[in-house]
């Protein structure tokens, strides 16, 4: 490969990779604790470690390699151990944006996640997956939207709830346009998570069970969802409207976190008294 002259890119990029090689600590790698005259790995052994040639990897480090491919990258943040910030941060060096999206099925939160949800004592408050699968919510979320604690694991997804549950169906003010509107942000969400195949067995099994779900999905929208409106008319407290909003979990492409707070004073009324109500049952029962 013929060198090139550094630009403020490539310093940026060589600077990124010899400040996190030279943190590196030889013995979680494998290689010996020897005596070294600088810290952590040697530029050899990185390059040893993500398959690419040593004078490569120097020539990257000093700024005269160019832009390596995507591959290479993920093979160096591969080979250095790199966390997944650590990861987006070398591709945003080497490209301006991150790297294609990489979705991992998750199985569960941090409790320290949990905690943000438990601290919002009247709002609902979930936690959902890029494919719709609910991982967590707090007492407010059991009360007045699902007590996804009552569901099996592979129950507590949205696109099944909507497409299947006739409770749901009939909480809904429009079930057609809510319908409508989740599948299309559905489908925006599994998109930028690279949730292909999981998009595909999910759809497949929705559109043999639902032709409403087949017939939305057909019809190729997508939607941002961002926030908004949710009315519902709840079986135990009559009709209510939400506001919406949805935050990305950071380091966390694949997961989202909705809240839901009162639209009115007399929703808000409402809402806390259930919410209480439950909270009061489950302490009798925990007594």
């Amino acid at each position: 490969m013929p060198q090139k002259s550094a630009s403020a890119k490539d310093n940026a990029l060589g600077t990124f990779l010899r400040d996190r090689r030279m943190r590196l600590d030889p013995t979680t790698f494998g290689f010996p604790a020897e005596r070294r005259r600088t810290p952590g790995l040697r530029r050899e052994e990185v390059a040893q470690r993500s398959n690419i040639s040593a004078t490569w990897y120097t020539w990257l480090e000093q700024g005269r390699g160019g832009a390596p491919s995507p591959d290479v990258l993920d093979r160096l943040a591969a080979g250095m151990m790199l966390t997944e910030p650590e990861r987006e941060h070398l591709f945003i060096l080497a490209f301006g944006h991150p790297p294609e999206a990489r979705y991992r099925q998750s199985e569960g939160i941090t409790p320290r996640l949990q905690r943000v949800l438990d601290a919002f004592p009247f709002s609902p408050a979930i936690i959902r997956t890029a494919t719709w699968d609910v991982l967590a919510w707090n007492v407010a979320a059991a009360a007045v939207l699902t007590d996804y604690s009552t569901l099996p694991r592979e129950g507590r997804n949205i696109l099944r709830l909507m497409f299947s549950n006739e409770r749901i169906q009939a909480a809904q003010d429009d079930w057609r346009t809510v319908a409508r509107y989740v599948v299309g942000a559905f489908r925006a969400d599994a998109a930028r998570a690279g949730a292909g195949a999981e998009i595909a067995q999910l759809v497949e099994e929705l559109s043999r069970q639902s032709p409403e779900f087949a017939a939305l999905w057909r019809d190729n929208e997508v939607v941002g969802h961002g926030d908004g409106v949710k009315r519902l008319s709840h079986h135990r407290i009559g009709p209510i409207e939400l506001e919406f909003s949805t935050f990305a979990v950071e380091g966390r492409p694949d997961l989202t976190m909705m809240v839901y707070n009162p639209a009115t004073a007399e929703t808000a009324d409402r809402m806390k008294r259930l919410i209480q109500e439950t909270t009061d049952t489950e302490a009798e029962f925990t007594v």
